[in-house]
């Protein structure tokens, strides 16, 4: 495999399906929509984001969901035609919801509510009969499980315990599956940080007992110093040579101390083979992430035609226009701080990046932004102030925030990101997080090619490890007051 992760960026708890023309797999997507990523394959390689399941806020209700709450840990199936999605929206959200569709790209439907389950990261199966078993965690109850009939959400029995897992703190994220005269209980254990772990159970009956592997864990970093860390949360899925793939979970941790991942959590890809009636899992390696060169020129009237971008809490739609002149941005008052800004945002996927965008401000202001959540961010925000543009770069960590200032003349302004990984030995800066550098020029005549440095930050606080936002960096475009134009947008990456 050259590309590991086969998603880059934050792209947490996969969960995988093979239908008749190739893989598909959704991810979670928390306070962001458009959610639940819809990406397809036809060789577990090169992956298309295809579209989303959530693509209407009242599918899942998280206009007011705190973070970390909202779209948590999907299930992807397809039986007879159909797919099938089922997610809890957490915290506030609509609970445990199942969606279908006929093309995976969607439309998806509405979604029905599973009243039942009071727990997180639903699981769905049928056994021969074709009766439906959602499996689910609760805490501290560990794995539960109900028959559920799926056209009216109602529930068939009382949720009843399943597994209490291998020993490891906080079993999850469960998949149930059928091999052969076995069924196999999937879960993650040891929690999302670096004890997480991939482990095993099985029965003869979908509703247990369920014996745990005796090699369990199944896959785990933990205590090693493998450079893909936090590994677990995994889905299985049969391929066409009567093989085995397995999707999951982890981290990228940069510089000597191996202790920040920028990017949070993203989705690899390994091997699984059977010995002796059990699945064993090799740990995966990375590989090389493609870079990437996009440039969006908005000042011919194009739009948000590309799938990636994404909105806090609320679609891209709501506050955002093509026109002539470049995307017009509607300012509400709402900061990089506010529980809904208006913020046009991608994934950041690479290690080192460069993104700049130009923009008009002259009847508004706003600017550029790379967010984990609305007390973990960075960016810089140009203003009109007479005769020239005021710029401020500013830097949020929970209980940190500090502004950078400067000027430049009236006209369009180009502000840029740069962020480029540690070095991995005993250098200067080796066991803090990647350099990242907040940049200003004046996008007309003058000024550098580069642009002015505002300032510098160390991004061990903008890491998943200091974040704790369940996400990971998203960068793009914001308005705060008046309208903002985007004329030009342009994103550089590479690992």
């Amino acid at each position: 495999m050259t590309s590991n992760p086969i998603l880059a960026g934050f792209n947490p708890d996969p969960s995988i399906a093979s239908a008749p023309d190739g893989f598909y797999l959704v991810t979670s997507s928390f306070e962001y929509l458009p959610g639940l990523p819809v990406y397809h394959s036809e060789d577990l390689e090169r992956w298309e984001l295809v579209g989303h399941v959530a693509t209407r806020e009242e599918q899942v209700r998280i206009a007011q969901v705190p973070t970390p709450g909202g779209v948590w840990a999907p299930t992807l199936r397809y039986r007879d035609g159909v797919f099938y999605l089922i997610v809890s929206v957490f915290l506030g959200g609509r609970g445990c919801v199942l969606f279908t569709a006929a093309d995976p790209a969607g439309p998806w439907s509405d979604g029905t509510v599973i009243e039942a389950v009071d727990g997180i990261d639903p699981d769905l199966a049928w056994d021969d009969d074709g009766a439906a078993f959602v499996t689910f965690a609760r805490h501290p109850d560990a794995l539960q499980q109900v028959r559920v009939d799926l056209a009216t959400g109602e529930a068939l029995e009382k949720p009843r315990p399943l597994w209490s897992g291998s020993g490891l703190y906080s079993p999850e994220g469960p998949h149930l599956y059928r091999r052969g005269d076995w069924w196999y209980l999937l879960a993650a254990e040891g929690g999302t940080d670096r004890g997480h772990a991939v482990t095993v159970a099985r029965s003869r009956r979908p509703d247990g007992p369920f014996e745990s592997a005796p090699h369990n864990p199944l896959l785990t970093a933990a205590g090693t110093g493998s450079p893909v860390q936090n590994t677990g949360h995994a889905d299985l899925v049969e391929l066409p040579d009567g093989g085995t793939a397995m999707v999951l979970l982890g981290v990228r941790p940069v510089g000597l101390a191996k202790s920040f991942s920028p990017l949070g959590r993203e989705t690899f890809l390994t091997t699984v083979d059977w010995i002796d009636g059990w699945p064993h899992a090799r740990m995966p390696q990375p590989g090389v992430t493609p870079p990437e060169q996009l440039e969006y020129d908005f000042s011919n009237g194009a739009g948000l035609e590309d799938p990636r971008w994404i909105g806090v809490r609320r679609t891209p739609a709501e506050f955002s226009a093509p026109t002539s002149k470049g995307l017009l941005l509607r300012g509400e008052g709402s900061t990089m701080g506010s529980p809904r800004p208006c913020f046009v945002a991608q994934r950041q996927r690479h290690l080192a990046m460069e993104f700049r965008a130009v923009l008009d401000v002259g009847s508004g202001a706003g600017g550029i932004a790379v967010r984990n959540a609305e007390d973990n961010w960075f960016g810089i925000e140009a203003r009109q102030d007479g005769d020239a543009v005021r710029i401020t770069a500013r830097a949020v960590v929970a209980g940190f925030d500090r502004i950078w200032e400067a000027t430049v003349p009236s006209g369009d302004v180009e502000l840029a990101v740069e962020a480029s990984p540690p070095p991995s030995d005993f250098r200067a800066g080796a066991v803090g997080g990647d350099r990242i550098r907040l940049l200003v020029r004046d996008a007309g005549a003058g000024g550098s090619a580069e642009g002015e440095l505002l300032t510098e930050l160390d991004g061990r606080h903008w890491a998943f490890e200091t974040a704790k936002a369940f996400t990971g960096r998203a960068f793009g475009v914001f308005a705060v007051d008046g309208e903002v134009l985007v004329r030009r947008l342009s994103y550089r990456g590479g690992d």
